[in-house]
């Protein structure tokens, strides 16, 4: 006996276990497991959306068929030769530096950069921008 009295111990043993297979998946395994001891020949078939997110299953099938429709050039557009110009040139006009101008359209001016040497993805959105700032039609 301690000080506080007897202390008793009444523990419970708790034990989780997954979910009980499906009457299904019951006799599934009980026609493999008799097809084991029988030594004969166990073929699995994976099915083909088994397990899948078909909303990104749908989205993989569309840049599935955008690969498969590429040409071999397989790489990504760049800002044409003449639109750099044009950039560079009003920038020029404007008496702006790069960073000057990507500030004033909340950019960084390593896209100004980009821009200028043609190394950039176009987007269409930046080029607006770049045009109303520089006060040019930009093509």
């Amino acid at each position: 006996m301690t000080e506080l009295g007897h202390i008793s111990r009444d523990w419970k043993l708790v034990v989780i276990r997954k979910k009980a297979p499906t009457a299904a998946a019951h006799k599934d395994e009980k026609t493999v497991n008799a097809a084991r001891r029988a030594d004969a020949e166990i073929k699995t078939i994976r099915k083909a959306n088994a397990a899948s997110n078909k909303a990104a299953s749908s989205s993989t099938t569309l840049n599935t068929r955008k690969l498969d429709d590429e040409t071999e050039r397989l790489t990504h557009d760049r800002v044409p030769t003449e639109l750099k110009k044009n950039i560079l040139q009003a920038r020029m006009d404007k008496k702006r530096t790069q960073a000057q101008l990507a500030q004033i359209i909340n950019e960084k001016p390593q896209i100004i950069q980009v821009y200028e040497s043609g190394k950039a993805i176009p987007n269409q959105q930046i080029i607006t921008e770049l045009g109303r700032a520089l006060g040019a039609k930009l093509p």
